[in-house]
């Protein structure tokens, strides 16, 4: 038990410090975004499990269903709201809970726009990758069949799976990175579907997007500390003789 108790803290110590302050004295309203997609995510499954074309789910799926099928211009158009639509032959009180415990810690810990990004960066390579991998075909190593075609994508899932990637190299939950990545890859070798496929992808790149991050931040400390240089030398004593 003591053993399993340091590994909690060491794991998820600094999140649930860094948690706990950014709801203090906010409460839920330090949470606007995850709270604006749970209530999506309702809305998106009550409506699709009613038949009606015109606010039921032809609605749902006029506005929120992205396939490899579709053109272009309509899969982009329709990629934003499809990170709300929950599978409808899944229970939603999965897809909330995800939501509420994902997004809620990125978005107190991430910013409320880095993780709006990293969920459509990763949402918008599983869309990508049903096409490619259709193109492929079968045989492909990254291939798909073409019935996959038809097959709507992953909802929130994909944009979940980027962020806990993303969380657990911010905070160095090392253990648990290694077990979200081995959960999807079981899933994607049990069930060779295309949502298990686009899961490995999110998490390709959620790992991009980090990397990319850590790059960009490397490198501004750099110039930082030589414009700091710099500016120590110019504001140094004159030479002497001067």
């Amino acid at each position: 038990m003591r053993a399993a108790a340091l590994l909690v803290h060491r794991e998820w110590g600094r999140v649930w410090a860094a948690v706990r302050a950014g709801l203090a004295g906010r409460g839920w309203r330090a949470i606007p975004l995850t709270l604006t997609a749970l209530c999506l995510i309702v809305l998106f499954q009550v409506a699709q499990q009613q038949r009606n074309r015109y606010w039921g789910h032809g609605l749902v799926q006029d506005i929120g269903f992205v396939r490899a099928v579709d053109p272009w211009w309509l899969a982009l158009a329709r990629t934003p709201l499809s990170l709300f639509v929950p599978a409808a032959d899944l229970p939603v009180w999965g897809a909330l809970a995800q939501v509420l415990l994902v997004f809620g810690i990125a978005e107190i810990t991430l910013g409320r726009r880095q993780t709006l990004l990293i969920a459509y960066v990763c949402t918008l390579a599983g869309v990508l990758y049903a096409r490619i991998g259709v193109a492929i075909g079968p045989d492909g190593v990254l291939g798909l069949p073409a019935a996959d075609a038809q097959a709507v994508d992953t909802g929130p899932s994909g944009a979940v799976v980027g962020l806990a990637i993303c969380l657990c190299l911010r905070f160095r939950a090392w253990f648990t990175g290694t077990l979200v990545i081995v959960a999807m890859v079981v899933e994607a070798v049990v069930k060779p579907d295309l949502a298990g496929k686009e899961h490995l992808v999110a998490i390709a790149a959620a790992l991009a997007v980090s990397a990319f991050s850590g790059f960009s931040a490397l490198r501004r400390r750099r110039l930082s500390a030589g414009g700091g240089d710099g500016d120590a030398g110019r504001s140094g004593a004159p030479p002497a003789g001067s």
